[in-house]
């Protein structure tokens, strides 16, 4: 699996995962991303700031994230976490149907972790909507702890599940 910064010119296939991701989500009654949400101007966003990572197996765009610096809303001080300390946040994680179960996910939030060190950071943190179950499963797995129940004012009506992995 290679792992790289994506660039302008992957967003069309990143927005072809979106197109096949955010029905199956919604499917499954989770409402977190929709036709709106992620979108071209959000991922242009991450590409421009250096902040989206994407997965390749086989020569194939897989997943991909955004990898930010403590970008979060007032509301996740609502969290069980040290708000202030600075942290590597996760945002926008997703994997192509096609690749699922093949540790894209995982290997994504591994770059996390790894960029996480390089600058100097002790914590990790992410957050998923409540009827993720795969999500839900997954972190823990990975280390991350469970740290509480948020609403955010952007998603009226959905309710968030943050995690936050402490570094050694």
């Amino acid at each position: 699996m290679l792992l790289r910064l994506a660039t302008a010119a992957d967003i069309p296939t990143l927005l072809g995962i979106l197109r096949q991701v955010v029905p199956l989500m919604q499917e499954g009654g989770n409402q977190q991303w929709s036709a709106d949400y992620p979108n071209a101007a959000v991922l242009e966003q991450d590409v421009a700031a250096g902040h989206l990572w994407l997965a390749e197996l086989d020569g194939e765009v897989a997943g991909f994230a955004a990898l930010t610096h403590n970008h979060q809303d007032a509301e996740y001080a609502q969290a069980d976490w040290e708000a202030a300390e600075p942290a590597l946040v996760t945002h926008r994680l997703a994997v192509a149907p096609a690749a699922r179960g093949r540790g894209v996910a995982a290997a994504l939030l591994a770059q996390a972790e790894t960029l996480a060190r390089q600058q100097g950071l002790r914590v990790l943190r992410l957050d998923t909507n409540s009827e993720n179950a795969a999500t839900q499963g997954l972190f823990p797995k990975l280390g991350y702890r469970f740290a509480g129940e948020i609403t955010l004012a952007f998603r009226p009506g959905l309710r968030f599940f943050c995690y936050e992995k402490q570094l050694g």
